[in-house]
């Protein structure tokens, strides 16, 4: 008995359907549109700080006030906001199938070369501006400010202040951050955008200026090219905690308008704005704009090539939409 077998005939294939508007709009080809994903980053960061701080009162631990600003206080105001943006990216790691590492502060890097290159860097940069400024008669040193004891005690109170103060606003600023937005938008567009928020962040310090804010704006833009050239933020975290601990404590001048106490001499700034930086320190000083140039362009020439493998945006090319 034969069997006859009918062919099926191929039926079309449907056409794909466009992604509906709400897709569109919080998606792009790959997750979540880098926007989204920042935002939530941020709300995470401040409700986990907010939480932190309301802890902390709770507990009666001494937070800095704008009248009471000391070492003790601003280390623990700086752990808890270092703990915040931390804290929101490891949250967010997950979801978004990452690495922690891969945000800026890979821990197979910690504390290696980069970091200590960095703190060298950052030592010798705002020495050269200090020496600068006195060379032209805008900086005294005046006397020893502390004890043999107390030199010990906040050399390393401050170190570990502005370690911390390196973690927070590097990883704020040029961590999850910058490698969120740059998966949007690409990294010089995200870095650029970034620097300039830091700059602003700065505005609000007592003392700080519009000369002051720029300078901080040349500055976070070095680091972004040291972020570039190393492939992660080890090197501008050594570098960010050198600089701000040789002006607070070694230098005894203002940091970004902020003086605190505890310092290692009874050091001024005098003369014109233009030299000393006024009430903003050494950062707003025409000295400071050319060593940072200057540290860009050796900066440049000794890591001439980008990282083959960075953690950060720079291996994570932009999706197709923002």
């Amino acid at each position: 008995m034969n069997a006859t077998t009918r062919s099926e005939s191929p039926t079309p294939s449907e056409p794909a359907r466009p992604p509906s508007l709400v897709r569109r709009i919080f998606m792009n080809p790959r997750e979540p549109r880098a926007g989204w994903r920042l935002l939530v980053y941020v709300v995470l960061s401040f409700l986990i700080i907010g939480i932190l701080d309301i802890s902390a009162v709770w507990l009666h631990l001494p937070l800095p006030l704008p009248n009471r600003i000391d070492a003790t206080g601003l280390l623990l105001q700086e752990v808890i906001s270092a703990a915040g943006v931390f804290g929101a990216a490891l949250i967010l790691a997950r979801p978004e199938h990452r690495s922690i590492g891969i945000y800026g502060l890979p821990a197979r890097h910690a504390f290696g070369r980069h970091f200590w290159q960095g703190v060298l860097w950052g030592i010798v940069m705002i020495s050269v501006v200090l020496l600068l400024i006195w060379a032209f008669g805008g900086f005294s040193f005046g006397k020893i400010d502390l004890s043999g004891s107390g030199i010990v005690r906040y050399a390393f109170l401050w170190g570990a202040v502005f370690l911390m103060t390196g973690f927070f606003e590097e990883f704020s600023f040029r961590g999850y951050t910058q490698f969120t937005l740059a998966t949007g938008i690409g990294f010089w567009p995200a870095a650029i955008i970034l620097s300039a928020g830091f700059a602003s962040a700065h505005i609000f310090n007592p003392g700080e200026g519009l000369v002051g804010a720029l300078s901080v704006f040349v500055i976070a833009i070095f680091f972004c090219i040291t972020l570039w050239r190393t492939g992660n933020l080890w090197f501008a975290v050594g570098l960010h905690a050198a600089w701000d601990w040789g002006e607070t404590f070694l230098y005894s001048v203002p940091n970004s308008g902020l003086v605190a106490p505890g310092h290692l001499f009874d050091s001024s700034l005098h003369g014109p704005k233009w030299l000393s930086g006024g009430t903003v320190g050494p950062e707003g000083s025409v000295f400071a704009f050319l060593i940072v140039g200057v540290a860009t362009v050796l900066f440049l020439w000794l890591y001439r090539k980008p990282a083959a493998a960075p953690s950060s945006a720079l291996a994570d090319p932009p999706a197709t939409s923002y």
